[in-house]
């Protein structure tokens, strides 16, 4: 690898970074865990709150990697607007069903929501398969972190329901 193509890597692996934390900030700062949060009944499968962060970061870190082995594995500058405007998306996917979930206190709107989440992963999968499997797979965690996550959402609906009500 010469020494622009490494420089290049290094820019790309730096700005997929940037990114994914930018979005870990965002999402953690619309994850308010106050009052509201502990009074819910949770289903009797949901990890810790602790093991959620560290669950988060290896996910942001293979999702990074991912974005940067499909950028440079897209074989022209379409195929590259479309990977990011799948990644556009998915990010604001992502960043909705906090919002719903923990910031406007709607756990049956974030249920909704999940479905968008887990389709805009499963989407940049297919989109990488066929030219960066490596990169496709690497989302593979984060697809089954969101449909366990939309398990856990569905059992504090079940449990807690109905949300939105005014007293």
């Amino acid at each position: 690898m010469s020494a622009m193509q490494q420089g290049s890597l290094r820019l790309q692996s730096l700005v997929a970074a940037g990114i994914a934390l930018t979005v870990a900030a965002s999402g953690g700062a619309l994850t308010i865990l106050d009052e509201w949060y502990f009074s819910l009944l949770q289903p009797s499968f949901k990890p810790p709150d602790w093991a959620f962060g560290p669950a988060w970061t290896v996910l942001f870190i293979l999702m990074a990697i991912s974005g940067v082995l499909g950028w440079r594995a897209a074989a022209d500058q379409a195929q590259r607007v479309r990977l990011l405007a799948l990644w556009a998306l998915n990010i604001v996917c992502n960043l909705v069903w906090s919002l719903l979930f923990f910031f406007l206190q709607r756990p049956d709107w974030a249920l909704v929501e999940v479905v968008f989440l887990a389709a805009s992963v499963g989407l940049l999968i297919v989109h990488l398969r066929p030219y960066s499997p490596r990169a496709a797979w690497l989302l593979v965690p984060y697809l089954a972190w969101v449909c366990f996550a939309a398990a856990v959402n569905l059992g504090v609906v079940l449990l807690n329901g109905p949300f939105g009500a005014t007293g």
